[in-house]
């Protein structure tokens, strides 16, 4: 009997995982599965990995280990990226009851309710021929993650992504639309599109703008954010149309990867350092108060100090907002390991420090720009010690003294001053104007 059963949720990696994680989440629950916090004590535990990063496939093994100590007798159930890529290994870790791949991700109650084996079962990691199934989040945070797009045709040489989610697949708009709408009745004001390669969105005869154009329509959403996009498919009638639009935030996330070309060429990305700039300069010249978020690998092999300080002049040189940096990680069957001059791995944490430091410093002067002006703030639903914590139009994070009036409403505010925690205070104009 699998009713009255508690199960808890671990996800790592991106966004899209956590509209999975949530769909799958809601699937257990109409099979009567009682959803706890993971920390507590449960019947059986998920956890959807992800596979972009050695350091993530060691966190999977930890979570495995802590679980174990917290409740010895329950099931534990891997899916995710990291699961597809490396089945047999995680199936060998001791704890492990269940792996489930991309083919069957969505199909663990099925597989739940005829689950009757000492060992631990194996289900869908033939990577071929997927399917394509919708997934968004619901009640799990103040926004929701709607997936309109799954799998990459890029071959990007680090990459691994191709061999964990297939090839590129799109949802239908009439289904997106419907998703939205269902998102907006249960009372979510902002919705975060996400994919593996949101931007190479196609279906029959559309494509990426068709889909932001219809989801502008959604009554209720007043928010939309772009979640990671590829500079060579943000097109100018993308950016035109967030420009012009009240519910698209000026707010976008593309990554750069490298500013030298002779790296970006080894990367097997799909641009060069011209293309990106001229993208980003237009973006910014477009749209007032834009935010502009920016993925760096840093270490990647190769990677000569003159390249590296070559990609950190480039990006000090752009109008952009704030870094994602990531070290290298070396990835099993990628074409980057072919190449013959790896960089040490203090060498690639040193860089990382580096461009962390330059990502605060592009992020506080992003924000010192707005002071004294007003903004539209989206307030989170957590005490988060004390406080709670929003986000403006174009992703500037607000801190005010927790009150639960606010939790989940938008705001009028006056911004006041900066704090060190990367965070701005405000003055409320006027008190829950939005609920």
């Amino acid at each position: 009997m699998l009713n009255g059963k508690k199960v808890a949720y671990y996800t790592l990696g991106c966004k899209l995982n956590f509209s999975e994680t949530s769909t799958i989440s809601r699937q257990l629950e109409d099979i009567g599965f009682i959803k706890t916090n993971f920390d507590n004590k449960a019947d059986l535990y998920v956890i959807n990995t992800c596979s972009v990063t050695e350091n993530a496939n060691k966190e999977c093994r930890r979570i495995i280990r802590k679980i174990k100590r917290t409740a010895p007798e329950s099931m534990v159930v891997i899916t995710g990226c990291y699961a597809q890529l490396k089945p047999e290994s995680i199936s060998a870790i001791d704890g492990v009851d269940m792996v489930v791949g991309a083919n069957d991700k969505f199909k663990i109650p099925e597989l739940l309710k005829n689950y009757n084996s000492k060992t631990t079962e194996i289900h869908g990691c033939s990577i071929n021929n997927l399917d394509y199934h919708s997934s968004f989040s619901l009640n799990d945070r103040t926004r929701s993650f709607l997936k309109i797009q799954d799998g990459c045709d890029y071959t990007c040489s680090y990459c691994t992504i191709p061999f964990a989610r297939g090839k590129s697949r799109c949802d239908s708009i009439e289904n997106i639309v419907s998703n939205a709408n269902k998102i907006a009745k249960n009372g979510i004001k902002e919705i975060v599109i996400t994919g593996v390669n949101i931007g190479d969105y196609k279906y029959e005869d559309k494509k990426f703008i068709d889909v932001i154009k219809e989801l502008d329509k959604v009554k209720g959403i007043t928010r939309y954010r772009i979640s990671s996009i590829e500079p060579n498919l943000i097109t100018d009638e993308i950016i035109e149309f967030v420009r012009k639009s009240s519910k698209f935030m000026p707010h976008f996330h593309i990554p750069l990867q490298s500013g030298s070309d002779v790296i970006l060429a080894k990367m097997r990305r799909r641009y060069n350092s011209e293309l990106y700039r001229n993208k980003i300069l237009k973006i910014y010249n477009e749209i007032p108060n834009v935010s502009i978020g920016v993925d760096v690998i840093v270490g990647f092999p190769d990677e000569t100090d003159v390249e590296f300080t070559e990609s950190m002049n480039f990006i000090k040189d752009l109008p952009v907002s704030y870094l994602h940096v990531f070290s290298y990680s070396e990835r099993e069957n990628t074409k980057a390991l072919l190449l013959k001059n790896p960089v040490d791995k203090y060498k690639r944490s040193e860089r990382s420090k580096i461009l962390r430091i330059l990502s605060s410093k592009l992020q506080r002067n992003f924000y010192l720009k707005s002071l004294g002006t007003t903004k539209n703030v989206l307030f989170e639903q957590e005490d988060k010690n004390g406080f709670l914590f929003g986000f403006t139009e174009n992703y500037i994070k607000i801190k005010v003294p927790f009150n639960k009036t606010l939790s989940k409403t938008q705001q009028e505010v006056f911004i006041t001053d900066y704090n060190d925690d990367l965070t701005m205070n405000v003055k409320l104009l006027e008190a829950c104007i939005q609920q």
